[in-house]
């Protein structure tokens, strides 16, 4: 990111978030999961959802996060699959 930018409280967003290559072999019966989040602590420092400066903040507030599914709104995760050799 070139800067830090608060979301407006209720605004809906896009996001297009790439990800690293990476190999997972999915046998039948596997599933995956998406967790969605604003912060990843104790990996990293806490995200107090305010603007403040992490590590120094000194108030913090709830963050919600939606993710929407509707045929206004849908959601997609793609992953690439490649056959077995």
């Amino acid at each position: 990111l070139d800067k830090m930018e608060l979301l407006t409280p209720g605004q809906v967003y896009e996001f297009e978030i790439d990800m690293a290559g990476t190999a997972n072999v999915f046998l039948p019966g596997h599933r995956i999961r998406v967790d969605i989040a604003s912060a990843n602590f104790p990996q990293f420092d806490r995200n107090p959802n305010t603007g403040e400066d992490l590590g120094v903040a000194t108030k913090t507030r709830v963050a919600r996060q939606t993710v929407y599914h509707s045929g206004a709104r849908p959601s997609q995760v793609v992953l690439p699959v490649v056959e077995a050799p």
